[in-house]
This record gives C-alpha cells, structure tokens and sequence, in this order.
C-alpha cells in the first residue's frame, strides 16, 4: 500500500481544487479519500511490481516516469536518494506530467531529484551515476529498438532491474513479438512493439542482465481491448476480460531482472 501523504498545513480544498486542474496519468492515493483521477492504474500495478518494501540505504532510477508515482514511492520506502527521468512525456506540448510532478514534489516535501534524459540519451554521466534498482515501468513496448533501450538501461543499473511492460504472442512458446506499424495498437503510434515472456528474458539477458525472474501476466482492472485496426479503445465487460485472460494471449508482465 502507497505511503504517499501530503506534508502538514496544506488546504484540502486547495488540494482537491489544484488537482482538478490537470491532467492525470498516475493515480496518486493522498490519504483521506483524497485521490487523483489517474488514466493508469497505478495502486494495482503498485501490488504487482513486487518492489521490497524497505529500500532503506538503496538507490533508485526512475526511467520514464511520467507524473512521479514510483519514483516519490520509492522515497517513502526510504531509499536513500531517487532519481526520475522523462523526456517524451515532459516535453510533449499539452502534457501536464511535469508540472504534475513538480507539484507533487512540492507538497510531498520530497528531495527526488530529476533530469530531462531521454532512454536514448541514458549513461551513467547523464543521470549522475549507476543505481542499486532501477524502474523500467511502461517504456519497453514503445521503444523503436527494444535491445538498444534495454542496453543502455544496463549501463546505469547496478543491481536490480524492475521491467513492467506490455506484452503478446504468450501464446507462442519460442521468444516473439509482435509488430504495432504505425497507430495501430490502440491509435497510439508510440505503441511497436509486443514482446512474449520468452523475448523479454532473451531482450534482458543480451542487454547483459542476470537471473532473469518473471512473475505471472496480469490485467488491470481497467482494461482496454488491443484494437490492431486503429479504432480508439473501448472499454471491456468483466465477462470478457476473463475470456481473453484464460486464453493468455496477452496482457502485462513485471520481470525482474539483476546485475552479475
């Protein structure tokens, strides 16, 4: 369970009114019914990670991290320093992921520090160091060359990777993926790539990780239907999900993933 509370003398309705405001991705649970209306379901996915619940004397790097929910997690798990990276989503005009992770910087009264580093641009220089856990949350399934990303993830982990990705084809039992051209998954050109477990081990262990670990496929409670005719997502029934999720055709996977 997220530790995340605002620091004392903050005006609940200030609070409530500020985070009306803006756009979500993260839903951050602040205490007290006091919620952001988050697209992604973060407080699930929180449980599913299987991060250690004392980081105390760890570092971490935050790849991707978009409105800060993992990284000021991390901090409240009590990890000695933490440092969140993004590019794509603080930069894209429109997106409120960085101002929202300011915001929540300054009323958690937190010290995470941040750079503006793209995954292309990740080296130990440009984040200021290796680190003892690294997240990959969300970014392997939108990266063009999914073994350069995971390499140059590989050059600033120095312990422990934690992969949280979309995946497809589990049904297939050599390693595959499949290929989302153009806007194609979900009406989302970001989207390319839809790895099986047996590519993200193999993805994982040519970047140059270890005693790759992988723990059963998952969908959130808010899942969508992977559409591959470039019509917006609709919602699915329950009655649904459980079909598609018996037939294990696709989903999302956490994989953990260490430094030799």
């Amino acid at each position: 369970m997220t530790t995340l509370r605002p620091k004392a003398g903050l005006d609940r309705a200030g609070l409530e009114q500020e985070i009306a405001t803006r756009s979500w991705f993260h839903t951050f649970d602040l205490g007290d019914g006091l919620r952001t209306p988050g697209y992604d379901d973060t407080l699930n996915k929180l449980e599913i990670l299987h991060l250690p619940a004392d980081l105390t004397g760890r570092t971490v790097l935050d790849i991707g991290s978009y409105d800060g929910f993992f990284a000021f997690e991390c901090e409240a798990r009590g990890a000695e320093r933490v440092m969140a990276t993004d590019r794509w989503c603080w930069e894209w005009p429109g997106n409120d992921a960085r101002r929202n992770f300011d915001w929540m910087r300054d009323i958690l009264d937190s010290t995470v520090e941040d750079r503006l580093v793209s995954v292309e641009e990740l080296t130990p220089e440009a984040v200021d160091g290796t680190y003892d856990v690294v997240l990959f949350l969300g970014v392997l399934y939108h990266a063009p060359d999914p073994l350069g990303y995971l390499r140059r993830v590989r050059e600033v982990t120095r312990g422990t990777l934690v992969v949280e990705t979309l995946v497809d084809l589990l049904d297939v039992d050599v390693p595959a993926a499949a290929y989302y051209p153009g806007a194609s998954m979900n009406n989302d050109a970001s989207n390319h790539w839809g790895p099986n477990a047996a590519a993200v081990e193999g993805l994982l262990r040519d970047a140059g990780f270890t005693d790759v670990r992988r723990f059963d496929p998952w969908s959130s409670n808010r899942t969508w239907a992977l559409h591959l005719d470039g019509n917006r997502p609709r919602r699915l029934s329950r009655r649904v999900r459980e079909r598609l999720d018996s037939r294990a055709r696709s989903g999302r996977m956490v994989f953990h993933a260490t430094v030799a």
